[in-house]
């Protein structure tokens, strides 16, 4: 397995790993392509990772920058990350998140959040942290990671690419 920052030929093989992804995932409203494409236009897309096995993307994970209480405090969002469906519980989207935090870690960022399954990110190190608020989710789904000693307090803002009060 292969993990390296996308290519431009690859933007329609993430766009159609990340749509299979999350067909039957509950939680989605099926906009997880057009916020990856979204943040690319915008130049928003801070780090994108893929998973090649064999040449072909199996794997994806997104990272764009957030605000904090309106500033950029150097904090990053985690999402979408996304596995083709045949290669899931395969350990690709593990290997994704380890690399991409640990390529925002040697460019210096204070941390990360993400807006997932509390059993999964827990074990990258995430944690609930009141002190960070995301309104647009229930909190025990909303964590945190950080990078530093001082954690940053406030209301946390992904980029308007992701609709909602997300940045607006």
């Amino acid at each position: 397995m292969l993990i390296r920052e996308e290519l431009l030929q690859e933007h329609a093989a993430i766009a159609d790993v990340t749509a299979k992804a999350f067909a039957n995932m509950e939680h989605s409203d099926q906009t997880e392509p057009a916020i990856i494409a979204r943040l690319r236009e915008a130049g928003a897309l801070s780090l994108s990772l893929v998973g090649i096995d064999r040449g072909d993307v199996v794997g994806h994970a997104a990272f764009s920058s957030v605000t904090i209480d309106e500033a950029d405090q150097g904090w990053f969002g985690l999402g979408p990350v996304s596995v083709r469906p045949d290669r899931q519980r395969q350990g690709i989207g593990g290997l994704l998140i380890r690399r991409g935090l640990s390529e925002l870690r040697a460019r210096g960022a204070g941390g990360c959040v993400v807006l997932g399954d509390p059993a999964y990110y827990q074990r990258f190190g995430f944690e609930n942290d009141e002190a960070l608020r995301y309104v647009d989710a229930p909190s025990q789904f909303f964590m945190r990671l950080s990078f530093v000693d001082k954690v940053p307090a406030g209301r946390v803002r992904y980029h308007p690419a992701f609709g909602g009060d997300s940045g607006q």
